[in-house]
């Protein structure tokens, strides 16, 4: 019980912290909008990020849509990074689309039949909804106002980075390519990962990319090590996958830390 508990305050400490900044990041160029959306009953907020030459270029570019992309979250240091990687041509060119948060732990989250859950996260289906407000609604306003291709990717930390898996092995043909660091599949007592041969069984044809990467916490690290062995043993031949273990990270240090590696990787 005592372990529990433990367990269960170190999750709410994570979860509260996980997305804090560590440092000032410089703002980069931007653009700013809002989103009317039916499906979260709310006006979002959208934030992006463009190569410097795309104002003297006609090509259409590739995206990566990020949770907790507010410029007072995480936008600008992976604006900051992406911009460097971009133009040291470690990664093609690509277009960064940030989405602020409302209700952060909400949004990122899946059902769960554990009450001590709904300490940290309402039970109900959060993610399911905020799915469909990405889905059918903003990649339709990024198209509509930038010059796109159909290759999209996502990439979130701690419960995004559970989004990003849960979409992965739900609604697969979302994206091309995700990347989760330390992602919260603590949620629902593991479900998500316990599940997760079946999901894959149920693999499309279609190729995907994956990059995750566990910290040294506890309550994360057992079940991304977990994921990774199921992996090992039933990938599908259409889903390139790549683990990358990190037991001298903290949760509010993988990010900073493995995310250059995570993009090269994911976007070459």
């Amino acid at each position: 019980m005592k372990n529990t508990i433990y367990i269960l305050l170190l999750s709410l400490l994570l979860l509260l912290t996980g997305c804090a900044k560590q440092v000032q990041d410089a703002i980069p160029n931007h653009d700013t909008f809002t989103v009317i959306s039916k499906e979260v009953s709310e006006t979002r907020v959208i934030t992006v990020w463009k190569p410097a030459d795309y104002s003297k270029s006609t090509d259409s570019l590739p995206v990566i849509y990020m949770l907790d992309g507010g410029i007072k979250e995480d936008f600008p240091h992976i604006a900051n990074t992406i911009s460097k990687l971009v133009e040291n041509k470690s990664i093609p060119p690509i277009i960064l689309v940030g989405i602020e948060n409302t209700e952060r732990r909400r949004d990122l989250t899946g059902v769960s039949q554990v009450e001590e859950d709904e300490e940290i996260a309402p039970l109900e289906d959060g993610a399911f909804t905020f799915r469909k407000f990405v889905n059918n609604e903003l990649f339709l306003e990024i198209n509509k106002r930038y010059r796109t291709t159909d290759y999209k990717g996502i990439i979130g930390e701690s419960v995004a980075g559970l989004f990003v898996v849960e979409t992965l092995l739900l609604e697969p043909d979302m994206f091309d390519f995700y990347i989760a660091m330390d992602p919260s599949l603590w949620w629902n007592n593991g479900q998500l990962v316990s599940d997760a041969k079946n999901y894959l069984s149920k693999f499309p044809s279609t190729k995907k990319k994956f990059w995750f990467a566990g910290s040294s916490a506890e309550d994360i690290s057992i079940y991304t090590n977990k994921l990774s062995k199921i992996l090992k043993i039933d990938t599908p031949n259409t889903l390139i996958w790549e683990y990358s273990d990190e037991p001298n990270e903290q949760h509010n240090t993988i990010f900073r830390a493995t995310k250059e590696k995570a993009l090269i990787w994911a976007l070459n």
